[in-house]
């Protein structure tokens, strides 16, 4: 089953770095975050990526291109320009970049990559989200509920510490990261039927994926929800960024499943 990235954004709200790379390149733990997603498909067994670029798509392009040499032992020899691969520790991915434009949504990005998905049920992501799903419940949950789409619903932690006062202004309880206000949201990890095209005919570049495409589907009762009560993080801000670097680095990464 293949898996489509959504990598072409801007991440305006990271632009600390993203005014040199594009934000799933954003590293945690010396990797970019695309990598630590690609690998959370994997240990599932999903290898087979199509990846939408945009804003610096070169960038994805070029780490790809080099990305087997990058994890091997070689020998190189400069005389005569010979390369000699000792040990590879490259991951076993197989990855379809498509430039899909700088300014295109993400309606307009999906519909274009509808010739490498192919007639078939595909996973859908963004990459900028990590999570412990268990992606194998997501996709038997999908097939029971035998509808277009699927969206994991996540309740995000709240950006501040929450307490809770008596009558005598006495905190009774204080949560440093509660989670939200109780409300559900668009977490990313879709599974998605191939008539999900319908909802994205014509020009939809200026359209986004998570507005009428989804609205339609959900109005048509198209549309499900698998509930996911473990970790969740998008990297939305540099803070953001340091919270996932700080739990990869003190090895303390809820998504890392491989």
């Amino acid at each position: 089953m293949k898996v489509v990235i959504f990598a072409g954004g801007m991440g305006t709200r990271i632009s600390e770095e993203s005014h040199l790379k594009p934000k799933p390149m954003i590293e945690i733990g010396s990797k970019p975050m695309l990598w630590h997603i690609m690998k959370i498909y994997s240990h599932y067994g999903f290898n087979e990526f199509i990846i939408c670029l945009g804003y610096k798509g070169q960038i994805i392009k070029e780490y790809f291109l080099n990305y087997f040499l990058y994890n091997s032992d070689v020998t190189i020899d400069l005389e005569s320009n010979k390369l000699e691969i000792h040990k590879s520790f490259s991951d076993n991915f197989k990855v379809t970049l498509v430039e899909t434009g700088l300014e295109t949504k993400t309606a307009g990005r999906l519909q274009q990559v509808q010739k490498y998905i192919g007639n078939e049920t595909f996973m859908l992501t963004y990459g900028d989200g990590v999570a412990d799903i268990d992606l194998n419940a997501l996709l038997e949950y999908h097939k029971q509920k035998g509808k277009i789409a699927t969206v994991t619903a996540v309740q995000p932690e709240g950006k501040f510490g929450g307490m809770e006062l008596d009558d005598k202004d006495n905190v009774t309880v204080f949560k440093e990261k509660p989670k939200g206000d109780g409300s559900w949201i668009n977490g990313g990890f879709f599974v998605l039927e191939p008539k999900v095209f319908d909802y994205l005919q014509g020009d939809v570049n200026n359209i986004m994926w998570e507005d009428a495409p989804m609205e339609n589907l959900a109005n048509d009762n198209e549309l499900n929800a698998f509930k996911h009560r473990g970790y969740w993080r998008c990297m939305d801000a540099l803070r953001d960024k340091n919270d996932l670097e700080h739990a990869w680095k003190t090895n303390n990464a809820p998504w890392k499943t491989w």
